[in-house]
């Protein structure tokens, strides 16, 4: 044996190695961003070579070449030098058998929806083995099969770009609510915002913003890039309306505390005043002027309302302690007015009215003597005087009223000439019913009757002026 067939005898065989199902089906492949390909099966271990059907499109030559026959013609694919033909075929026909493997392994994989994209590299990786004639085996067949891959693959590849589509459309739908709620907040009238709950709520959009753009489908960089500056300018306006908002209401706020820090000054000044009734309207005066004046923030308009409150207890507990010193002094003219106004109430009812007269004005000026009663007596008493007054200011009115010469006199010339239209109107009567004459004799009745009651009434005032 010479030196270079000692170095065929031991050389590796001279076709290139080709990756193992298994090893293909580990290797790492990229996400489809739509679709998830699912795990891919592990495929059985490769059953024994058949060597007659290797036989049917390959032989091998003493040497160890090896060939394959396509469409009648023969390929070399390699020499396996060393072995015997059987070993030499196997080996050629075990790479074939890998790339069936790999095949059918693809096929499993589009059936389960996998990455359009990855199998269609794989076919093509496939396929390239197979023009490569670097294996024994049907070729024609495994490429018919790899036709009918990629043929399979266009209706998959039109499902994934619907899902994709679909994922994408759902994206942009979920970034247009975003950026719309935006606007809408950012839209509002800042004097009837909720400028905490809706600034929450900016928040969080931007949050589910950020999320979207780091794990969500990707929409395209002019898509996303308009979208963005919607957004950004949805939230630009929105910070500068509530800085704004904010900025009046510091303003307006330093206004009011202003007013009213001036009238807790007006208030504070007037508390030690014993001026009781000028101080007290005082007070009410600048309390309608507080009640007219801006509010200020809420914690601000509460500090400010307890000083003037405490400027306002100040007066009003000194008045008060004032009036209850004053009313324990009183306490003894109270007990001589309550005497009196007994007294006054004997009067009633009036029988002799220049004797209750005479009474009354003895009962006013000791009435006047006593001097002053407690505040919260004061109206009783002076009322049940008044009654009194009133009761006997009334008889002495309609005395007057009886007595009067002219009021009399002018009663007397009314009865006499109410008299004298009443016989005329009796004459008219008699008349008309002489006559026959109906209706006169009606209208003559009505006014008969009416001069009639005229005169009654007359009367009756003449006899209680007699």
């Amino acid at each position: 044996m010479t030196e270079s067939q000692k170095s065929d005898d031991t050389a590796a065989p001279s076709a290139a190695p080709v990756p193992s199902p298994a090893a293909f089906a580990a290797k790492p492949r990229p996400a489809s961003p739509a679709v998830v390909a699912p795990q891919a099966p592990t495929p059985a271990p490769a059953p024994p070579v058949s060597l007659t059907e290797a036989a049917k499109w390959g032989r091998v030559e003493g040497d160890g070449h090896v060939f394959l026959t396509v469409d009648g013609e023969e390929h070399p694919v390699g020499q396996y030098p060393g072995v015997s033909p059987d070993e030499a075929l196997a080996y050629f026909a075990r790479k074939f058998e890998d790339v069936v493997a790999q095949i059918s392994l693809l096929e499993q994989r589009v059936s389960s929806h996998a990455s359009v994209a990855d199998v269609r590299k794989a076919v093509t990786h496939l396929r390239e083995q197979l023009t490569e004639r670097a294996m024994v085996g049907d070729v024609r067949s495994a490429e018919g099969r790899l036709d009918a891959l990629e043929a399979s693959l266009a209706d998959a590849e039109a499902q994934e770009k619907a899902a994709h589509e679909t994922a994408r459309a759902e994206e942009l739908a979920r970034r247009e609510a975003i950026v719309s709620e935006a606007e809408q907040i950012s839209g509002q009238d800042p004097e009837r915002t909720q400028w905490k709950s809706s600034g929450a709520r900016m928040n969080e959009l931007f949050e589910e913003w950020k999320t979207s753009q780091k794990s969500g489908l990707r929409l395209g960089r002019a898509t996303e890039d308009a979208l963005w500056k919607r957004f950004r300018a949805a939230r630009t306006q929105f910070d500068r309306h509530r800085r704004a908002y904010f900025s009046q209401l510091d303003s307006l706020n330093a206004q009011a505390k202003s007013v009213k820090e001036r009238l807790i000054a007006e208030a504070e000044s007037l508390q030690t005043s014993t001026e009781w009734g000028w101080a007290a309207g005082e007070y009410r005066r600048l309390m309608d002027e507080w009640k007219a004046a801006p509010r200020a923030s809420r914690k601000d308009d509460d500090a400010l309302w307890l000083r003037f409150r405490a400027a306002q207890n100040v007066f009003f507990e000194a008045r008060q302690a004032a009036n209850e010193a004053v009313d324990r002094e009183y306490s003894a003219n109270l007990k001589v007015k309550e005497q009196l106004l007994a007294e006054a109430q004997q009067l009633l009812p009036i029988t002799d009215l220049a004797t209750a007269k005479k009474a009354l004005q003895s009962i006013r000026d000791r009435w006047e003597e006593a001097g002053r009663v407690p505040r919260a007596d004061m109206g009783r008493v002076e009322a049940g005087l008044r009654k009194v007054e009133d009761a006997i200011a009334h008889a002495d009115q309609e005395n007057w009223r009886r007595t009067d010469p002219e009021t009399k006199a002018r009663t007397d010339s009314a009865l006499t000439q109410l008299e004298s239209s009443i016989a005329a109107l009796e004459d008219e009567l008699a008349d008309a019913e002489n006559s026959g004459d109906v209706r006169a004799a009606s209208k003559a009745r009505e006014a008969l009757d009416a001069r009639r009651a005229w005169l009654e009434t007359l009367q009756r005032s003449a006899g209680e002026l007699g």
